[in-house]
């Protein structure tokens, strides 16, 4: 199927959520603001119903069934997010829903699922490898597949997150977005250019796992070989071909990101933003903090989802402060004797650096007799201060063997 789903179709999609979904805020960014020398907004979909956008395109899908195939029942793949908007829309229309997850799937999107009442089977590594499961009990049980992006009425509903900020912010030029299979975007780029043929789509994917650009330069979907990145939500090796056909004629361009622009995107709207937002629905912030794409103010970024597990959230956290020079870890060699560690403490508090975490190392082979390797944790102001307490360290005769942001 390649025929392009229309405004009317998004139109239709809306008026079907009226009462079910939320108008999700639009709130500004002065952080943005300031990078991009104008107006930038924040559209929240990671305080929408079940987390995030998905539950706009599953409840138009699932609602759209007949009654014989509501009984039937629905089955979905996903790693977190689609799985909770099925499991939700599923319960809203009155159908039961089976859905496949990625066995490293978060626990917290395994528990969600489970408590919007769906049952969740654990397959594959990959959310790919999950649609495989799901489509074969689809075959086997007669269940209603309901795919988490390449259907027309998944993309209408997904589009619906576009009229809302045509309406939030009536002078947007850019709106920017995260990209997996490109579901979202391509319902966002229907609407937009329906409505406002002058605004910008962008598409974001995480560097490690980018199925888009290749596909685009193909002119065809391409399957990656392998891909991996903390952006689990749009870890997808290959894009639908309904909605490359969308992506291809209708959005604007398509970057990536790094997994450290990733986590300084996290950091950033958790600090500055009060925003809790997962990887995947940080990755539009990340490519504007990171100037990976030219954009024209207003702009706004999708924050299309906040269904992040708290320990990845610690790590991404630990991660963002290090690419962000505020969390350095160095290991200094020095003479074992008497009241060394406490000079060493000294220097560093001289600095005005936090040390987190202290560890003794004297086994290693590679020292010398009568030598220690200390192992710090340290919190510092950002990039400059680190260099300057390495540099003075280094100064006073310390040798740091090694200093890393990882």
């Amino acid at each position: 199927m390649t025929e392009l789903v229309g405004l009317a179709d998004v139109q239709a999609a809306r008026e079907l959520l009226a009462g079910v979904t939320r108008t999700t805020p639009l709130e500004p960014s002065r952080p943005l603001s300031a990078v991009l020398g104008g107006p930038a907004w924040l559209k929240c979909e990671n305080v929408q119903r079940a987390g995030s956008y998905k539950v706009r395109g599953a409840y138009v899908r699932i609602s759209r069934l007949s009654a014989e195939e509501r009984e039937r029942g629905v089955v979905a793949a996903s790693a977190g997010n689609h799985a909770q908007g099925v499991a939700l829309a599923a319960g809203l229309v009155g159908t039961h829903a089976t859905v496949f997850m990625p066995v490293n799937a978060p626990l917290p999107k395994v528990a969600a699922t489970k408590g919007y009442g769906a049952a969740v089977e654990l397959v594959g590594n990959t959310v790919d490898e999950s649609l495989v499961a799901a489509q074969t009990f689809a075959e086997r049980t007669g269940a209603m597949f309901i795919h988490p992006f390449d259907h027309p009425d998944v993309i209408a509903g997904q589009g619906t997150v576009a009229l809302e900020i045509l309406e939030q912010c009536p002078d947007v030029r850019t709106i920017v977005t995260g990209v997996g299979g490109g579901g979202l975007i391509s319902g966002m780029a229907v609407a937009a250019k329906a409505l406002r043929p002058d605004v910008r789509v962008i598409g974001v994917q995480a560097a490690t796992a980018a199925a888009f650009p290749p596909s685009l330069k193909a002119g065809e979907p391409v399957r990656l070989p392998s891909f991996s990145t903390i952006a689990d939500g749009i870890a997808v090796g290959r894009p639908g071909d309904l909605t490359f056909t969308h992506v291809r004629k209708l959005v604007d361009e398509i970057v990536t990101v790094s997994e450290e622009d990733i986590s300084r995107a996290l950091l950033m709207l958790l600090e500055r933003g009060k925003q809790v937002v997962e990887p995947a629905g940080a990755v539009g912030v990340a490519a504007l903090l990171a100037g990976a794409v030219e954009v024209e103010a207003p702009v706004v970024a999708v924050l299309s989802g906040g269904n992040i597990d708290p320990l990845l959230m610690l790590r991404v956290i630990e991660h963002g402060l290090a690419a962000a020079g505020r969390y350095l870890r160095v290991t200094v060699r020095c003479t074992d004797r008497p009241g060394q560690l406490a000079s060493l403490l000294s220097e560093i508090a001289e600095h005005r650096a936090n040390v987190v975490d202290v560890e003794h190392q004297r086994a290693n082979p590679h020292l010398r007799l009568g030598e220690v390797e200390v192992a710090l944790s340290v919190e510092t102001r950002g990039v400059e201060h680190s260099d300057k307490l390495i540099s003075a360290l280094r100064a006073s005769g310390y040798q740091v063997v090694f200093a890393a942001e990882s």
